[in-house]
């Protein structure tokens, strides 16, 4: 995963805590957050997220960035702030679900992996007694916990933030705090695995499959194993690059991909991998493909790991 700059980067307060998310893939957390911001605003929302406005407007480089639909003239027309962005609230409002869901069942450990300016533990309805581990690396979370101190916020659930790289000892420094690998737990990499280099990929969710008990439940994104570059010049990679200054497929590992899926299957989880765009059909609002689609290799897969 990309390194992020720490050095001189001011928040209109004069603090450095914009440094954090500012540069690399730390950059794309800011891109999420503005489209769930809008997404919050539509009349016929999918998911609400109060606080991605405030994450955006907080650091510099997003400061003028749309939050609002009105602030978006061609609305789903626009590839950026319209279809990619009702792309991430599709994502948001599914993964939601998928969290609610396994969590109803018994589960009280929930993980967030690369969680950036993800908000779920203070936005969702969670069950008593449960517990949201956030891990991503030490400039991200001084970000976020900034601008939420300032928001005055409070947890739905007990939260324990994790500032770790993932590329380091991250079992480690989530079992230190205070994470049990005997109990059940559900697990969310969200955006996260294109970023990473195939043998990464492959030993992160190696070492998710130890640490979750039997019961436990896993959702994670990935891309179908293709050339990415041929999507150089699709409408979304385009605006993304050109307008907000985000060269995707230059922060996307673009080596060859593992079969994570086939191998979850083979260490004994039921999985399903599912298209973006049954979803939108579901739902009745989000992107449907289209001609040169940068969205069409892109799969949701849900797991749960049989009980022993």
């Amino acid at each position: 995963m990309s390194e992020t700059r720490t050095e001189d980067t001011k928040d209109a307060a004069g603090g450095v805590r914009a440094a954090g998310v500012e540069g690399g893939v730390g950059l794309t957390a800011l891109l999420v957050a503005a489209a769930r911001a809008i997404e919050t605003h539509r009349p016929d929302s999918l998911a609400r997220d109060v606080y991605a406005e405030h994450f955006v407007r907080a650091a510099p480089v997003s400061a003028r960035w749309p939050v609002r639909p009105r602030q978006v003239p061609a609305g789903d027309g626009d590839p950026l702030w319209g279809r990619f962005a009702r792309y991430f609230g599709l994502r948001t409002r599914v993964l939601d679900d998928f969290l609610l869901r396994s969590t109803g069942t018994g589960a009280r450990q929930v993980v967030l992996l690369g969680a950036g300016l993800d908000s779920r533990a203070f936005r969702l309805d969670w069950p008593p007694g449960l517990v949201v581990y956030e891990i991503d690396r030490p400039g991200v979370l001084a970000f976020k916990e900034g601008v939420l101190a300032d928001l005055s916020a409070v947890p739905r659930a007990r939260r324990v933030t994790v500032p770790v790289d993932l590329r380091d000892d991250w079992a480690g420094a989530l079992t230190s705090a205070g994470f049990d690998p005997a109990a059940p737990s559900v697990w969310l990499a969200e955006g996260l695995l294109f970023y990473l280099p195939g043998p990464v990929e492959t030993g992160l969710l190696g070492t998710v499959d130890r640490l979750t008990a039997g019961g436990g439940s896993l959702a994670f994104e990935v891309k179908l194993e293709k050339d990415l570059l041929a999507y150089r010049d699709s409408s979304i990679y385009t605006a993304t690059r050109e307008r907000i200054g985000i060269d995707l497929l230059r922060l996307f590992d673009l080596g060859p991909r593992p079969d994570s899926a086939g191998a979850l299957t083979a260490a004994g989880w039921s999985v399903s991998t599912c298209t973006p765009f049954g979803f939108t059909l579901r739902h009745g609002r989000g992107p449907l493909p289209e001609p040169n689609d940068a969205l069409e290799g892109n799969r949701w897969v849900f797991a749960h790991k049989r009980g022993r």
